[in-house]
């Protein structure tokens, strides 16, 4: 199966950057702010979200997030103000070195698409998965991927090592995964 994921993530990535490149700043703004409303009612004061690069859809309307780090094979997440990010090791903004770490109890994923089941294909570094069977294997944390509409596709290769999200958000809807598995 992983060799099937290399021509999704391609595909995906044309996809998302050829709806991304339709448009205007001020558009993109407008739904960006939307989908932080949707997960709004869900957000807690251990809310990890991520340094959008790219077409990613940007959580950045959404408060007080830790940000990742990346540490070895995994991430750590730290609160820092998103001006005080450095580059990183994967050349992504991430907190830097001092940045306080702390444990979050909700995921804010990026991803290149995802089934309303809850199977994500992400970058393919296996970043987000490992951390997240981690947190799973230590505390209850739920995991939201958030997507622009276009991502959500309805089947997707899934690995044994990938973890499930809970919840797809878009700009325009919440999907609760578990009424789709």
């Amino acid at each position: 199966m992983p060799g099937l994921k290399s021509p999704l993530r391609s595909h995906f990535r044309r996809l998302r950057q050829d709806f991304v490149a339709t448009l205007s700043p001020g558009h993109r703004d407008a739904l960006e702010r939307q989908l932080a409303a949707i997960v709004a009612p869900l957000l807690s004061q251990g809310t990890a979200a991520y340094a959008a690069i790219g077409a990613e859809i940007d959580p950045r309307h959404i408060p007080d997030t830790l940000l990742p780090r990346v540490s070895g094979k995994a991430l750590t997440f730290h609160r820092c103000h998103p001006e005080s990010l450095v580059c990183g090791t994967l050349q992504i903004p991430e907190p830097p070195p001092t940045a306080p770490c702390h444990t979050p109890d909700l995921l804010l994923m990026p991803l290149l698409a995802a089934t309303p089941a809850g199977v994500r294909l992400g970058q393919g570094g296996g970043y987000y998965d490992r951390t997240l069977e981690t947190l799973r294997r230590n505390s209850r944390i739920l995991a939201i991927g958030l997507a622009w509409d276009i991502q959500v596709t309805e089947a997707l290769p899934c690995e044994d090592w990938d973890q499930p999200l809970d919840y797809i958000a878009t700009p325009t809807r919440l999907v609760n995964c578990a009424q789709h598995r």
